[in-house]
């Protein structure tokens, strides 16, 4: 691999601000603002809109938005045909 076509790849914080978490890890993101972190050290971090901390499918708080399957959906709606696997049409 050629070095000068490679990304910086380099510590970053990304901060939930809504759940108030924050976490270290390496990334190619950038930002021209920093946080001082746990070990002393000063590193940029990126500000997201939502992490595992805030997700409802993490936190447990997910609604189940289809109750119903989709089949059961579509024949209470339209009805049961009720026609065989041939289609009951003529031949």
């Amino acid at each position: 691999m050629q070095q000068d076509k490679q990304p910086d790849y380099h510590p970053v914080v990304f901060r939930d601000r809504a759940a108030g978490y924050a976490f270290l890890t390496r990334s190619t993101a950038t930002s021209d603002r920093t946080i001082e972190w746990d070990d002393g050290e000063t590193y940029p971090v990126v500000d997201v809109e939502i992490s595992s901390e805030s997700h409802p499918f993490y936190t447990g708080k997910a609604r189940t938005v289809d109750s119903e399957g989709r089949i059961a959906q579509f024949e209470r709606r339209y009805g049961s045909t009720g026609q065989g696997s041939d289609g009951g049409g003529a031949a």
